[in-house]
């Protein structure tokens, strides 16, 4: 890619309309002094003192994070928090992101506000020690009356927009933002405007979905298809043949080895990993390629044009210790070019 070819693909960040469809959570940071520590009088048990507090969207906020960094111009998270203090914090948040709209932002008080509480130790010349994670999420089923709000919103953004991305992060299915109200929006979208740029990830795996841009790993690929993923040709045969079955691209991270895409008309391309430069955290990575993959792809970028650049900013991602970082466009530009 020449620096003409980035630039002209970055330049048109500023004008677009996307839209973020998910599991937001709060990722709230507990910066730990271990000189301070002391032990409990009452239990005998070690205390941790807390320093610092940072909050900041996590999840699909991660991705929204990653499109501020790159300058997109209006963003619309589609989701819910809970009527709680976790809530507030993670809306407050949201909110002071430039850009972002959070009409589509539902506080529902039946919710809790998915969480993710990181206890993290700071010695002195070596990466945070990550304490043992506190987590809140909702258990039980994500009420219908939420999920068709949240479902027409899809609809209608989905329509406004230059790309989507879908972030399906719950462990336990119907708990979170996608439920089967947003799924039958999403194929409803697909159906009526079948070039809709909507990239779709999930931890539990895509089996089921509407025909999106998906992106998963090479064990999600194997269990989706039913294929070996043994080797990089497998996984090409893989990525092919479930873009030319679903008629859209496909892209598939691949951990070190970097990622591997396909589109409909059988076209494929891998794009290695930069060199690593020092210790990693692997945390946010995949959010990071997912909101770089969908913001070029709706600038005009290529298939490869797009993994190339994804392939950057995850680089860059990994190598932010303590934070689930993101890369901005002219740190993009300089390792890229």
């Amino acid at each position: 890619m020449t620096p003409e070819r980035f630039d002209a693909i970055a330049s048109r960040y500023p004008g677009l309309r996307m839209a973020v469809i998910g599991d937001f959570c709060l990722d709230r940071y507990f910066d730990i002094d271990p000189a301070l520590r002391e032990v409990s009088i009452e239990t005998g048990l070690p205390v941790h003192n807390v320093n610092r507090v940072r909050c900041q969207p996590g999840a699909a906020g991660t991705i929204l994070n990653n499109l501020v960094a790159l300058g997109v111009g209006t963003l619309f998270p589609v989701g819910f928090c809970g009527d709680d203090g976790e809530g507030w914090s993670l809306r407050h948040s949201l909110s002071r992101l430039p850009g972002v709209r959070i009409d589509a932002f539902v506080t529902a008080p039946d919710r809790n506000t998915f969480t993710y509480s990181k206890p993290l130790v700071h010695h002195a010349n070596r990466p945070p020690e990550e304490l043992s994670r506190l987590d809140q999420k909702n258990w039980t089923a994500t009420p219908p009356s939420l999920g068709h709000q949240l479902a027409d919103s899809v609809l209608r953004l989905t329509g406004e927009v230059d790309g989507s991305i879908v972030m399906d992060q719950v462990d336990l299915e119907g708990t979170g933002t996608v439920t089967r109200e947003v799924v039958g929006a999403l194929a409803e979208r697909s159906r009526s405007s079948p070039d809709a740029l909507i990239l779709a990830d999930s931890r539990r795996g895509l089996g089921g979905w509407p025909s999106l841009l998906f992106k998963m790993n090479a064990a999600e690929l194997a269990a989706l298809t039913g294929r070996s993923v043994d080797s990089l040709e497998d996984i090409r045969n893989a990525c092919i043949a479930l873009a030319r079955s679903s008629g859209r691209s496909a892209f598939i991270t691949l951990s070190e080895r970097g990622i591997l895409g396909a589109t409909a008309a059988g076209e494929s391309a891998h794009v290695p990993n930069h060199p690593l430069r020092g210790p990693i955290d692997i945390v946010g990575a995949g959010d990071a390629v997912s909101a770089n993959l969908t913001a070029a792809l709706a600038a005009g970028a290529s298939l490869v044009e797009a993994m190339e650049i994804a392939m950057a900013a995850a680089h860059l991602v990994i190598h932010q210790l303590g934070t689930t970082g993101t890369a901005s466009v002219p740190e993009i530009r300089k390792l890229l070019l």
